[in-house]
């Protein structure tokens, strides 16, 4: 009775399964692994548990990134968890997909996750500081610029600054100068006068044009009739005095006969024409210069149009080019630079955004990937069903016990089609996605080191351009005139109006520097690194972590889904033992129709390694590397086949060449009945 409840005890068909009995308690292990019939109200309140903690882990990390009102995001929240909660209470497909994301993690969509993470830590930090430091640059550019125009025009202003006072200040004596004109041709009058006037000589009957034509002639001929003139006027001043002195003698002297005789003296008026010898004098003491007719016509010209057309309205031409239009020029390319540099950033923005709200339904990814996954398990017999499991092991050995055909262990050949799930060894079938998982991290590990190394670079290189283009402005300028004119006369008058104008000073002296227009560098901090390295580590990591997180997806869905475990491990033992059955007219046949010895491309680039004794050899059953000295060759001269000493052992020591195949026997290529799934 005793071996016969023993017989029906039942053992563990898994082991996370041994584990549980081992270690828990034996009602947490009746909970865990027992009928759904059993504590079905604690099953549901744990559900519930389960469903609303994984909800509002879900969509926390959901929401996380999405912009949504409070009020939107209680309401969403209420809904979402209370959907959790019932799929927890009453889904098995819930809890497992839930579970399944875990290990997914780990895969493609883990780096999924990892690679936005990437690219989100790119795009806010070395992409974007980037963007800021090249802006930043370009503005320095435009400020150094506006700077040297600026500085240009006080240097300018500081050299033509005197001269406009000059003339501005001649403008604004213009009243002045007119009026010191007028008296100049005032004063002048009276010289003309002197020069051109009919006086001083009897004009009554004198022709001017007989005297000549031009002001020379004309002067001379006045000046000497002047003379004559005044020979004239003494002679006969001359004469009327002795008539006066001959008047007064005779009524001094009353005697008639005396008085005659002794006024008589007083009758000489003949010795006044003694003074005709006045004019040669005249012509010989009183020359006129040749060319004074020549420069009184010049200076009585000058000082008409001095008096007539003289101004001082001085025109002032200030050549611009265009100052507004340079103006609104350099305000354009400012705006349009400032635009483009908005709109680059703007743009960058958006994808930060795009990136984070993919990082929220990364979530959803997981849940969908890991859904997919139980919905293909427990539909599909063939799908991941490539693991020796406990209960495999199980049926075999009850086999053996029996005296029945067994698989365990294994032919050399018929173990790459298997993965020991409690083995670390990576499997080759398991290896693929983890080299296409490498490449993807190391591509993006590639993609950030240029984007740090040139962030690096343009750092440096702009720090370079702000430490060593700092330049200090030293404007001086000292402009000191000072002109004394003295003198009361006309034209010291006149050059006290206009060369006095030039009597000015300025002094100038600006001390400045660019140091408001150097660029100021951004460098990354050690959390941008961080942020930048440790998602490509993390994403490394779970590429070798994948093999065996894949393993663990089986487990999830055979904890939640045992009978339909049973049945898939059923199917697979039983495909396994007619593939077993089989096996050597499957080879024999598959050999047969193989032409090329395996791996012949990695022999051909190893070839060269014949020269030196280090010819490689593969089986070609189990395309395994083997040994010269310990491969097997058929004896037939004309067979080139190769064996391992194992596949020759499971061959029955024959090759191919030698043996005949089953005509019955018929290869249904159920090597592809069952695959892996990574």
């Amino acid at each position: 009775m005793e071996e016969q409840r023993t017989n029906r005890i039942k053992l563990p068909h898994s082991t996370l399964e041994k584990i549980s009995e081992l270690i828990l308690p034996s009602v947490a292990h009746r909970f865990l692994f027992g009928l759904p019939s059993q504590f079905p109200v604690a099953r549901m309140l744990m559900g519930a548990l389960f469903g609303a903690v994984t909800g509002s882990g879900l969509f926390f990390g959901l929401v996380s990134n999405i912009s949504l009102t409070f009020f939107h995001k209680v309401i969403a929240g209420y809904a979402f968890v209370a959907v959790c909660v019932l799929g927890g209470m009453f889904s098995s497909y819930f809890r497992c997909t839930v579970l399944l994301m875990f290990p997914n993690i780990f895969g493609s969509r883990g780096r999924a996750f990892g690679m936005f993470l990437v690219l989100h830590a790119l795009f806010q930090g070395p992409i974007s500081n980037i963007q800021h430091n090249v802006q930043d640059v370009a503005f320095s550019m435009g400020c150094n610029i506006d700077l040297q125009i600026k500085y240009s025009k006080v240097m300018w202003r500081a050299v033509t600054e005197p001269f406009v006072q000059v003339l501005e200040e001649i403008v604004d004596d213009s009243v002045k100068f007119q009026k010191e004109a007028q008296n100049v041709s005032s004063e002048f009058q009276s010289i003309r006068d002197e020069v051109m006037g009919h006086y001083g000589y009897e004009s009554l009957g004198q022709n001017d044009t007989a005297a000549g034509n031009s002001t020379q002639e004309q002067y001379v001929a006045k000046t000497m009739m002047r003379c004559d003139y005044v020979v004239k006027q003494g002679i006969e001043r001359c004469q009327d005095w002795f008539s006066s002195k001959w008047q007064e003698c005779m009524d001094t002297v009353d005697s008639v006969i005396i008085n005659h005789f002794l006024c008589v003296p007083m009758k000489f008026e003949f010795l006044c024409n003694i003074m005709r010898v006045m004019t040669p004098w005249c012509e010989d003491k009183i020359p006129v210069e040749g060319n004074f007719g020549q420069t009184f016509d010049k200076l009585s010209s000058s000082i008409d149009k001095l008096g007539e057309q003289f101004t001082t309205n001085v025109v002032l031409q200030k050549l611009e080019q265009h100052p507004m239009y340079v103006t609104a020029l350099q305000d354009e390319f400012r705006k349009e630079l400032t635009k483009t540099f908005q709109e680059t950033k703007n743009t960058f923005e958006n994808i930060s955004k795009f990136i984070q709200i993919l990082l929220s339904f990364a979530f959803l990814a997981g849940f969908a990937s890991g859904f997919r996954y139980a919905q293909q398990y427990t539909r599909n017999s063939r799908f991941d069903n490539v693991y020796i499991t406990t209960y495999f092991k199980q049926i075999d050995e009850r086999r053996k016990a029996l005296g029945k055909t067994y698989l365990l262990p294994m032919r050399k050949a018929e173990k790459s089609n298997f993965i020991d799930p409690c083995n670390l060894k990576i499997h080759p079938s398991e290896l693929k996605p983890v080299i296409a998982g490498l490449v993807q991290v190391v591509s993006l590990a590639l993609l950030t080191f240029v984007l740090l190394a040139t962030d690096g670079v343009l750092f440096h290189f702009f720090d370079i351009i702000q430490r060593h283009t700092f330049t200090e402005f030293s404007i001086t300028s000292h402009h000191n005139i000072h002109i004394d004119i003295d003198g009361d006369s006309m034209l010291a008058k006149l050059l006290r109006k206009t060369i006095g104008a030039f009597n000015t000073s300025s002094k100038l002296d600006i001390d400045s520097s660019n140091q408001q227009c150097l660029p100021q560098p951004h460098a990354l901090s050690h959390s941008d690194y961080l942020w930048c390295v440790l998602p490509l580590l993390l994403m490394g990591t779970m590429c070798c972590l994948q093999v065996y997180a894949n393993r663990i997806r089986r487990v999830i869905t055979a904890f939640y889904f045992p009978k339909r475990e049973k049945r898939r491990i059923l199917f697979l033992y039983n495909l396994q033992l007619d593939r077993h059955i089989s096996y050597i007219i499957r080879q024999r046949k598959r050999l047969r129709r193989r032409r090329l010895p395996p791996n012949q491309m990695l022999s051909t680039l190893l070839s060269p390694l014949a020269w030196f004794g280090c010819k490689l050899h593969w089986c070609w059953v189990c395309e395994e590397h083997v040994r010269q000295s310990k491969s097997v060759q058929c004896s037939d001269p004309h067979c080139t086949v190769l064996y391992c000493p194992q596949c020759w052992k499971d061959l029955g020591s024959s090759c191919v060449c030698s043996a005949h195949t089953d005509s019955r026997s018929q290869d249904s290529e159920s090597d592809t009945d069952v695959y892996y799934v990574g």
